[in-house]
């Protein structure tokens, strides 16, 4: 069986990781974790099994924070250049990848939003804001 393989990586390039693309979930998540770890209204995440994933470099700048009190969240970080990467749950029974670190365009979309409830009261669905193409001159 031939696999489709993603691979990813932050900003700096420092670390890169790969995985196969048996993707479980994507979703975007609205709760108060995710916005404060990406600094957006929501995280993007793409859901895959532990055994699919492995670090192609820099995996000892990877850094990692778990809150305490959470049973599966926790973050992953380039030390470098401060990207998020992927995490594996505290649970260890998957491993969530920020789909902005991707290389290439996974063959699905997100599926749905998670914690609506708590998304921040500032969003707006992008489909109702003005779309420019590059950044507009005024």
């Amino acid at each position: 069986m031939n696999e489709k393989k993603l691979t990813g990586s932050c900003l700096c390039g420092e670390v890169t990781y790969q995985f196969v693309e048996d993707i479980k979930v994507f979703q975007y998540c609205h709760c108060s974790r995710c916005q404060k770890f990406t600094g957006s209204a929501h995280a993007a995440n793409i859901i895959i099994d532990p055994e699919n994933f492995r670090w192609l470099s820099g995996e000892n700048s990877v850094g990692r924070f778990e809150l305490k009190e959470a049973r599966h969240f926790a973050t992953s970080f380039c030390k470098k250049c401060g990207s998020s990467l992927p995490w594996l749950t505290q649970t260890k029974k998957a491993y969530v990848i920020p789909a902005g670190t991707l290389d290439q365009n996974p063959s699905i979309k997100p599926m749905h939003n998670i914690y609506y409830l708590d998304k921040a009261e500032w969003y707006e669905d992008v489909c109702k804001l003005t779309q420019y193409d590059e950044l507009p001159v005024k």
